[in-house]
């Protein structure tokens, strides 16, 4: 089933600033290799090259949060990543997003780089890129 992306921007909307418009995520899926992950308060976006998978957002809405969704989220998309041949997947965190960090620990992501100033904030200050990656094959089941 193809996610509507009006849906995925409206949660978008709520969960991230700056938001992606419904236009940007219906580009996205609409290119090779890119499938979403989605329930009801949340989606995770993915593009596949290769053996490499790269998460390129996880949204889960506000009122959602730490009721276990976006680990559910993570660790639907690394199945998916499992049976589409994928060995290796790779994420940018801000920096300064400790949740998310623990999310993304929590299934065993290391820290493998750092993109200095790579996002801005809403008042113009840089905040670094943690680049996390997590090799499948050296993973837990």
């Amino acid at each position: 089933m193809i996610p509507d992306p009006a849906h995925l921007a409206a949660i978008h909307a709520r969960a991230i600033t700056p938001a992606w418009t419904e236009a940007a995520l219906r580009d996205l899926l609409d290119q090779p290799g890119v499938w979403a992950e989605v329930e009801s308060d949340g989606f995770i976006l993915m593009r596949q090259a290769g053996d490499e998978a790269e998460v390129l957002t996880l949204a889960v809405l506000p009122e959602a949060r730490r009721r276990g969704q976006g680990l559910a989220l993570m660790q639907g998309a690394l199945a998916a990543c499992r049976t589409r041949g994928v060995s290796d997947v790779f994420l940018e965190v801000a920096a300064d997003n400790a949740a998310a960090q623990a999310l993304y620990r929590a299934v065993g992501m290391i820290e493998s780089g750092r993109r200095r100033g790579y996002y801005a904030r809403s008042d113009g200050s840089p905040v670094d890129a943690l680049i996390l990656t997590l090799n499948l094959g050296e993973a837990l089941p």
